[in-house]
């Protein structure tokens, strides 16, 4: 769904090649925190890029990990590894937005990253590992067309001049 929200930030980050795991937005409720925790996971590095900070650079949005605090500051990045116990606060009276990337731990090899994709992958499409040749055929072509980045137009309206205004307000329907 992102991606065809954000067609242009999902374009940069395809061809910029981060060797993400999932990518997406995130948000922080005024006067919100979340508690102390971790998520088990050293294989994974999670990186914050600061887009909508209120009250940037006065300390109100804030992590920590481990015994470091950082604060969330407009245009910067923050990475760390969420397997070391963190916690967030937002004391500002504002949304705070991130964008967050979860990328492979830079030590794991090549064979380490495509097992570990497998194993997520399976999760999602348990025929992956079936016994019956058609099936696991079946998953590995719907993972192809999930992993495909979308066709998407940017500009303009994809019908264009081929819509008209139908009897109902606010229908379209093709012209013939």
């Amino acid at each position: 769904a992102n991606v065809r929200l954000f067609p242009e930030t999902s374009r940069i980050i395809r061809d910029a090649g981060v060797p993400a795991v999932e990518i997406f937005f995130a948000s922080m409720l005024p006067r919100s925190d979340i508690k102390m925790h971790s998520d088990f996971t050293n294989f994974v590095l999670t990186s914050h890029l600061a887009l909508d900070i209120p009250d940037s650079g006065e300390g109100k949005c804030r992590i920590s990990v481990g015994d470091e605090m950082r604060e969330w500051i407009n245009g910067e990045v923050t990475l760390f590894d969420t397997s070391i116990m963190h916690d967030a606060v937002n004391e500002s009276d504002k949304t705070r937005y991130i964008l967050m990337f979860r990328v492979w731990h830079p030590d794991l090899t090549a064979v380490e990253r495509e097992a570990l994709q497998f194993i997520f992958d399976s999760l999602q499409l348990p025929e992956l590992v079936s016994s019956d040749p058609g099936k696991r055929f079946i998953a590995e072509e719907r993972l192809k067309i999930l992993r495909e980045f979308p066709k998407l137009k940017v500009k303009g309206f994809a019908a264009g001049k081929n819509m008209k205004k139908g009897k109902r307000k606010g229908t379209r329907r093709m012209r013939k």
